[in-house]
Parts: structure tokens; sequence; C-alpha cells
């Protein structure tokens, strides 16, 4: 193993989500280095949390969960970008998508 690779193993890995754009779900993979607290949200262009897709502690694996576009009460959300963030540990990283309707 080369150093960047043993580096990138170190650390937390958010993928971007598919298909993006999406309508009516969409799937975000990560992957955990070690085990840790997860939580993985999905927030508005203005900083509001829409949803939480993950809340639990997490042992270091490759992970995928779905976001329907909905918010944490079940309405769907509008159509626009929206940024999800996955928080792990001292980790943290996000990653736009697009809903379209």
């Amino acid at each position: 193993m080369d150093l960047d690779s043993f580096a990138e193993a170190q650390n937390l890995a958010l993928n971007q989500n598919y298909p993006n754009p999406f309508n009516p779900g969409t799937t975000i993979e990560y992957e955990l280095p070690e085990t840790a607290d997860v939580k993985l949200s999905i927030y508005n262009l203005q900083g509001q949390q829409v949803a939480t897709l993950v809340a639990q502690r997490q042992t270091a694996s490759h992970y995928a969960t779905q976001w329907d576009g909905r918010n944490t009460s079940g309405t769907r959300v509008a159509s626009g970008i929206y940024i999800y963030r996955i928080q792990a540990g001292e980790y943290s990283q996000f990653k736009k998508l697009t809903l379209m309707r």
C-alpha cells in the first residue's frame, strides 16, 4: 500500500450521492475508518437541518443509506440544492446534492 492510499484509509470517506440530481430518492455511501458516533444529516442552503438519516454508533465499515427527499416530519421538500454532512468522531465532511421534482 502506498502512502497516499494509507492516509486515505485512515480517514472518513463520504461519497457523492447517486443518482444526482435525483427524484424521488438517492443513495449516500460512506466508509468509517473506526468505530464512532455517526450523524448524517441533510441541510438546506440556509443552513437549516432538514433531516437526519443516521444518528448512532457504528463500527468501521462501508455503509449506504437512502434519502427520499422528505424532511424530519415526512413532508416532501422543495426542488433545489441541499448539503449532506457526516460527522463521525473527529471527522466531518459534506457534499452537495440536487433534488429535482
